[in-house]
Parts: structure tokens; sequence; C-alpha cells
């Protein structure tokens, strides 16, 4: 709670009253790291959000723009929390030309709810990220966080054509525009992605489309070691097969995908226990396009995995109610693991993939000498999600917690790995910082954060730097 202890009151002649909430309990919804606001605003347009940001401004009010909540605990606590400022009631799909495959969404949509039109169009959006079913898209955007679909269709800053956002001090911006063919300027609005809040108000966002292919397949390839798997992923990338995702998985995620499908009350359409084997390295490859094109590219996959250099792994051919089971779980590892292990530890590392063997080797020393369970997910173009499964909630398990992530942090600094911990427990943020160690471009940082941001209004301390 913070001193602005009239300020719920304060805002009340901004917008509706009853979009002002000071009920504690309800602010508890909103915490940040333990963190609480005193109020939560849920204004109805732009207009009105850029009002309690003048306001804010004005009254030196620090706020958190948040959707549905599903990732405000990616970043560092923040330095100061006044109000929570919910964008949900921005919730309209402004235009969207199937012919153009362009789409223009306010940011408190949620993801299903735009979705479906797309569907309907026989279109969809590679956004599918850990926990999008319920978050918006708005909240996708300033998270950062991928899916395995960026193999073939790119990340965000690939298909984000232009973003509506407030500054900091409440002025209304436009950057980039509605269709390819019109974008030009500077492309500011994908400095959004990945801020987490801290550089602006997100209101309205411009995407590029795609067309949905007729067809789908998933194979996946089992091995004793990572170091197998990794020789058929370096064959993949030099053959002319065309995947739509190609992800790693440790024998140990994919036992916690087994131990949630069985404790599942719903269960699968086909299950996976019995016909993978969880003590395994698996290479999951999916494919898209015509039944013929899928068909060609399970025999070019199976003529690859019989190769002698491939290690004689086994090969497992999924069909299209089944890969689409198994990507659910694929893409939504991180939640699985969080909820299963609520005091988890999940690092992102991005390396080289021809380095990626030696690294899962040196993760795994750490974690084995920390004595702390582990799993990991590796995307091929060098994405590896690494998890510490602290069970324990104790002194001395966030000792050897620290440890492990310090020591983590240490590696990927000498191997030239990027590395950041965007789930954790907030006891691990007050010893560590989850940004890993200062890299060159702070100043730069800080400078987008002041041109933005001019009175450190929004989301202060959250990003690298304790920006």
């Amino acid at each position: 709670m913070t001193a602005h202890a009239n300020l719920p009151a304060r805002l009340e002649s901004l917008i509706d009253p009853s979009r002002i909430v000071a009920d504690p309990a309800v602010c508890a919804e909103y915490a940040v790291d333990e963190m609480q606001p005193a109020a939560v605003a849920r204004p109805a347009s732009a207009e009105e959000a850029a009002e309690i940001v003048r306001f804010a401004a004005l009254e030196n009010v620090a706020l958190i723009p948040c959707g549905n909540r599903t990732k405000l605990g990616i970043g560092m606590p923040p330095a100061r929390y006044d109000l929570a400022l919910d964008m949900t009631g921005l919730n309209q799909i402004a235009h969207y030309d199937p012919g153009d495959l362009t789409l223009s969404v306010d940011a408190g949509t949620n993801f299903n709810e735009f979705a479906v039109p797309l569907y309907n169009q026989k279109q969809f959006l590679p956004l599918a990220v850990p926990f999008y079913f319920e978050s918006t898209i708005g909240g996708i955007i300033a998270s950062g966080v991928d899916c395995g679909l960026r193999h073939s269709y790119g990340t965000a800053h690939d298909f984000l054509l232009g973003a509506e956002f407030i500054d900091g001090t409440g002025k209304l911006y436009k950057s980039g525009g509605r269709v390819v063919k019109n974008v030009t300027g500077y492309d500011l609005h994908k400095l959004l992605i990945g801020s987490l809040g801290t550089l602006a108000v997100i209101t309205r966002l411009n995407f590029r489309t795609f067309p949905a292919a007729p067809a789908s397949r998933g194979f996946m390839t089992s091995f004793r070691t990572a170091e197998d798997a990794l020789v058929l992923q370096k064959m993949i990338a030099d053959s002319p097969l065309s995947a739509a995702s190609i992800e790693l998985l440790s024998p140990q995620l994919m036992q916690q995908f087994l131990d949630a499908e069985k404790n599942s009350p719903e269960p699968p359409a086909v299950s996976l226990a019995g016909k993978v084997p969880a003590n395994s390295w698996h290479l999951c490859l999916s494919v898209e396009g015509t039944p013929k094109v899928c068909e060609r590219c399970e025999r070019d996959l199976a003529r690859l995995a019989g190769s002698q250099a491939a290690k004689n792994p086994q090969f497992t051919g999924l069909s299209e109610n089944e890969a689409a089971d198994f990507w659910h779980y694929i893409g939504q590892a991180i939640p699985l693991l969080l909820e299963a292990f609520p005091a988890a530890a999940i690092f992102k590392i991005v390396q080289l993939p021809a380095r990626l063997g030696s690294l899962f080797s040196q993760l795994t020393t750490i974690a084995e000498q920390a004595a702390l369970p582990h799993c990991l997910m590796a995307r091929a173009c060098g994405v590896v999600y690494f998890a510490l499964l602290r069970e324990a909630n104790d002194a001395d398990s966030l000792r050897r917690l620290i440890e492990a992530a310090s020591a983590i942090f240490h590696l990927c600094a000498r191997e030239g790995a990027s590395s950041t911990i965007p789930w954790c427990p907030v006891e691990l943020k007050r010893a560590i910082n989850v940004w890993g160690p200062v890299l060159p471009g702070g100043n730069l940082m800080r400078g987008l954060k002041s041109a933005f941001d001019p009175q450190n209004i929004f989301a202060p301390g959250r990003m690298l730097g304790g920006i």
C-alpha cells in the first residue's frame, strides 16, 4: 500500500466511479511480487486511459497496465506501485480484413475472442504462447513471450504492423500502420514487445494474419541422449524438410506431461501413456501443408531418422488429433510446471544451436550439484527453457536455488549465451536479479525509458537495470 491514501476518490473524478476499485481483496488480485496497489482503475476507452495517465504523471502515481494478469510475475519487483490500470475494458476487434490478412484489435481483448473469427476465415495468429487461452493480446505483446511456431512464422516482431499507445505524459500515439504496404517510418511499436508496461500503455495492436494450413501432422523421435537428438536436429536443419516447429524435450519434462495427463479430470482424446518412452529425449517436429505435403514430410523425416547417422531413434508418427493434444502440452509446458511446482525457477536461455549439447550438459551438472530436480525444452532456433523444480519452500532449498541460479548466469556469460529468469518466486528476486548480469546498452535503454516515460510512472524498476 502506498502514500496515496485518497487516490480512489481522486480517480473517481476522471472516470465512472463504478470502474474504480479500492477494496483490498480486489487490489490483492493485482499484486505484483507481493506489492499491492492502492486502487484499480478500469478505463473503457483509450481516452479514459490517457486521462488517468495524465493524472498519474501530474501526481507522481506509479501505475502498472495489465490485462488478465497471467504474466505479471515476469520481471523484477516494482520500485513503486500505486495504481493497477486494468485494460480489459478495451476489448473490441477494431478492424479485420481477411482479404488483406490484417487485424486490428484492442489491447484488452482476450486471445480466444479474436481467434474464433480468424478460424472461421481459415486464418490464425501464431501467438499461442503460455497462458494464451486466458491472456489478453496486450499482455502477450508486453510480456514478449514466444511460442514454438516462431520456427516458421517468427515472433511478434515479424508480424506486428503497428500499435496505438499512451506515453508517460498521457499523449496518444500511433506507430506503424494497419496494412502491410502502408507501414512507414520507425518501428517504434516494436519497442513495446517485451517492455512489461515500462514504456507505454498499449491501447490497440495491428497484425498481419496467416492462412491456416489445410492439414498438419506431428512426429516424435526418441533418443537415449540429448546429443543423439541434436544430431538429427542438425540433419533436419541441413535438409530441404520444412517444419512448422521443432522442439527437444528432456525425459523429465515428458514425465511431467504424462503425470499431467494421468491426473487430468478430463481424459485426452488419445493417451500418451504407452505411446512414448518417458525415459528418453524427444525431438518433436510438426509440419503443415496439404495432406500430400504432410505425407511427404513424414517419409523424409522417417528416412532421416532411419539413417545410420541418426543413432537409431524410435520414430513415432502422430495423427492430427494426437498431435493437437501433444502440442498443447508443449505450448503450455510452463503453466503446467508452475502449477505442479509453484516455487520453481524457469530460465530462458538463448544459445547458438551448435552449442546446445555442451549447454545441456553443464546445466544438468549445476542442477544435480544443487540437488534440484530439473527439466528443459529447447527450440531448434536455440531458445532454451530450463526449469529448476524446487519442491520444498524452505530456507535450505532457497539457498540451493540461489546458488544454482547464480551458477547458471555465470555459465551463460562464459558461454556467450543470454539468460533471464522469467518465472520464479519473489524470494529469489530478493537475492538475485532475474535479468542476469548487466549488459552493454544500459544507457540506451534508460534513454528510451526517459523519452517514453519522463516521469518514470510506468512499472518503475521492473525492467533490466532498474528501469
